[in-house]
């Protein structure tokens, strides 16, 4: 890849762009290998620093968690594969955080020395670093869409339990043909798609339909209550 190339970021709805890459667990083919499953690609500026390291215990910590959800997890960084496997062991070995110990990142750590992989997803921020990627967040769905991007700078940890209602609030809105409002949580009321027409919404103002709250023709909601929500998601 040409050093000076501009790559057009990634955005919401394109594509997940494909790469093979070396990691921590083998080689990938991605998003191929992923097909059928959510997915979590993340960023993170460097192996052996404190902020990275919280990251990675608390995602290894929550990797259950998210496989319910049908979704898998993909870390990169563009160290090498051997920095990685220092870094992921010492955290084993050595480091406790919040009450987590002898964690293991059992997802893959990309190698991505040559920077290929964050480039081709923006994940290289010139205005905070020629030579780390940012601590970037793309959720892809089960058809290589990607459907949610967060991006961090490289001071700031992330919110995990965020990133997990995210996931649960995309596959909750493809599910149920809905949208999820601020602050919404699995069991909180969720969002009835606008009326398409004038006809549609004095019907859905004057229906006297009992699951459907209407506080004028823009603005309805429905409640789906949390166990019908994970029902539909999570693997038992």
């Amino acid at each position: 890849m040409d050093e000076n190339q501009v790559i057009p970021m990634p955005r919401i709805g394109d594509t997940a762009p494909e790469f093979k890459a070396v990691t921590t667990q083998g080689e990938i083919n991605f998003p191929h290998d992923y097909k059928g499953s959510w997915v979590i690609l993340f960023s993170h500026p460097a192996d052996f620093t404190p902020v990275c390291t919280s990251e990675f215990m608390t995602f290894a910590s929550m990797e259950d968690k998210f496989a319910q959800a049908n979704c898998k997890l993909v870390g990169l960084s563009v160290d090498g594969l051997y920095s990685h496997i220092a870094w992921l062991r010492t955290i084993k070995e050595k480091i406790e955080f919040k009450g987590m110990k002898n964690v293991e990142v059992k997802f893959p750590l990309i190698e991505d020395i040559t920077m290929e992989v964050a480039k081709k997803y923006g994940m290289i921020q010139p205005g905070e670093s020629s030579t780390k990627a940012v601590r970037a967040v793309f959720f892809i769905d089960p058809k290589g869409i990607i459907r949610a991007i967060i991006y961090y700078p490289l001071s700031l940890g992330r919110n995990f339990e965020e990133l997990y209602r995210v996931i649960i609030a995309l596959q909750t809105a493809d599910e149920f043909g809905v949208s999820t409002p601020a602050d919404w949580q699995p069991g909180d009321e969720v969002i009835v798609p606008t009326a398409g027409s004038c006809g549609t919404a004095k019907e859905r103002m004057d229906s006297k339909a009992s699951d459907i709250k209407c506080y004028d023709w823009f603005f309805c909601t429905k409640q789906i209550d949390k166990d019908t929500v994970f029902k539909k998601i999570l693997k038992k």
